[in-house]
């Protein structure tokens, strides 16, 4: 009861500001005769108009299926070379140049280069989201594996644990908290990546709608596109508290307990 507790005060505080900044957007904005920051009352109008329900599945739901698709791969991908690289010292000296110089490169910039490899379609949209997304999961699952308690280490070599017991019992377990980190990261970058992608070469998404609504000067429909975008990520970091708080629960409680401990 006191783990749903604390979750239910997290979600709490989470959507406090959202709501609170939207409210008083609301009234800010209530005698607004600019157009270009129409009153907000004006662009909620619009979003049911623009966006529901033809652009959901036209635009919205593509956007979306790309960022899952993109981030979904840099996940597997960035946790398996992690953990190869983590235990394999020697490898990771001789790549970690390499690794330091890609993720000190903005990917936006890459875009071109992707197109003209995976063309202008889906393809390339997964591609920048996938290698966007790919290096804080990895660097933190790399921090994640390094960090786990050596004695633990020791004690799994004595009693000569198999290969997949070591990874499903010892490593991810013991990384989790680190991969989780890096994850959350990912998110937002992923979120940004997805409207990036589809701003420089796309005929749908959230991105190029937001554009083309810019472009043709429709400023209502064009901040309903960016208040739709806002909530989306809200969404997003809402369902990824809920699958941290379920997968993390035991080391929230083993963190508990070593504090209560620590106390006495």
């Amino acid at each position: 009861m006191t783990a749903l507790k604390s979750f239910a005060v997290r979600m709490f505080f989470m959507f406090a500001l959202p709501i609170a900044l939207l409210v008083l957007w609301w009234f800010a904005s209530a005698n607004s005769t600019s157009v270009y920051f129409p009153p907000l009352s004006k662009i909620v109008a619009q979003l049911g108009i623009t966006w529901f329900p033809d652009r959901v599945m036209s635009d919205v739901l593509p956007s979306v299926l790309r960022l899952l698709g993109g981030y979904a791969s840099a996940l597997v991908v960035g946790v398996t070379v992690g953990i190869i690289l983590s235990l394999a010292p020697r490898l990771r000296a001789f790549v970690e140049p390499l690794l330091d110089f890609m993720r000190g490169m903005p990917v936006v910039i890459l875009v071109p280069i992707f197109m003209l490899f995976a063309g202008i379609g889906t393809e390339m949209k997964l591609l920048v989201i996938a290698v966007g997304c790919l290096w804080p999961i990895l660097l933190n699952t790399i921090i994640g594996v390094r960090g786990i308690d050596g004695v633990l280490k020791d004690t799994a070599a004595t009693y000569r644990y198999r290969p997949s017991t070591l990874l499903f019992r010892l490593i991810l377990p013991g990384a989790s908290p680190q991969i989780f980190t890096g994850a959350r990261q990912s998110l937002s970058i992923a979120i940004i990546l997805m409207v990036a992608s589809e701003m420089f070469a796309a005929n749908n998404g959230l991105g190029f709608m937001i554009v083309q609504f810019q472009r043709q000067f429709s400023i209502p429909e064009m901040w309903s596109g960016i208040l739709l975008l806002g909530l989306l990520g809200v969404l997003l970091a809402a369902l990824f508290n809920i699958v941290e708080h379920l997968m993390l629960g035991w080391y929230r409680g083993a963190r508990a307990i070593a504090e209560n401990e620590g106390k006495k």
